[in-house]
């Protein structure tokens, strides 16, 4: 199968892009400023947007994973311009030239889309995103209903992994590097999520886009936990000081934009169509654990 991937240098794309290798794909990685380590390299910038028809037209894919985006929640909050343009208006673009080429299209979007009021959401539910970055993403979600030909949508939740990509390092080796340097951490105990590890999730990506499965998927792990209690989690499966967690509540952070309280997914839709299911936390700390080379003491 010929798959074009944006992100390809993300925590996710990155983790898409060596299971794609693995299962003799031939990869197209796109990427912006960090090249990527898998995959035939695609310079693209996804703000050119005659640039991506112009790619999908040259490569025809089989299959399009659009899991690039702008996902600096403050950031999108204060650029509102530059996150409608990578967020909504490059999704629309890749939408369209993947209905033109006749490729499956497997967009990766967020538990953001949601106001937080109740959680576990299911696909069902009507999403109100409370902040830019959640309504950005929700415009690419509706481009690509309406434009694209056959797509499925998955929504993650708090991705993490076992390496930093693209230079950044997401929350669980954050919290990994304080803690083995003795520094306290603080942590929310009252927003609560799915938190989905990026190799899960990389499993369940490709399997839809190998399937061609479309419609509206929660491709999240598979349990509710505050941050808190991710921490404490992540700490005991690594063997790590929980003591140096320092609880901390929403309303205490000087945030730009706001956040959902509770954005935490219902999977049982993924988990009864995919061969490859979301991951209950205890599970995925485990996976995590032996791609990091750790141990327990």
């Amino acid at each position: 199968m010929r798959i074009l991937l944006t992100g390809s240098s993300g925590l996710l794309g990155s983790a898409i892009a060596e299971l794609a290798i693995r299962g003799s794909h031939e990869l197209y990685s796109a990427y912006n400023q960090h090249q990527p380590r898998s995959g035939i390299p695609l310079k693209l910038d996804l703000t050119d947007l005659s640039a991506i028809g112009r790619a999908v037209r040259k490569i025809r894919p089989d299959a399009i994973v659009h899991a690039a985006a702008l996902t600096d929640v403050d950031r999108c909050e204060r650029e509102r311009d530059l996150a409608l343009r990578v967020n909504y208006e490059a999704t629309s673009a890749l939408a369209s030239a993947a209905r033109e080429s006749g490729a499956f299209l497997v967009y990766v979007s967020t538990d953001y889309v949601f106001n937080g009021e109740r959680g576990l959401y299911s696909e069902s539910d009507e999403p109100d995103p409370v902040n830019f970055y959640g309504y950005t993403k929700l415009r690419g979600e509706e481009s690509v209903e309406e434009l694209a030909g056959d797509y499925c949508i998955a929504r993650a939740s708090v991705i993490y992994g076992a390496a930093p990509a693209s230079g950044k390092a997401n929350f669980a080796l954050w919290l990994i590097e304080r803690l083995r340097r003795g520094e306290g951490a603080r942590v929310l105990v009252d927003q609560y999520a799915s938190p989905t590890l990026n190799s899960g999730l990389a499993r369940m990506i490709l399997e839809a886009a190998e399937r061609g499965l479309g419609g509206i998927y929660h491709m999240a792990g598979a349990d509710r936990v505050s941050r808190y209690e991710f921490a404490a989690g992540l700490c005991k499966a690594l063997g790590l000081d929980a003591s140096l967690l320092e609880p901390a509540r929403m309303e205490d952070m000087g945030w730009a934009a706001r956040r959902p309280r509770d954005s935490s997914l219902d999977v049982s839709k993924a988990a009864g169509a995919l061969r490859a299911k979301p991951l209950r936390l205890i599970e995925a700390l485990g996976i995590l654990r032996g791609e990091l080379g750790c141990s327990l003491e």
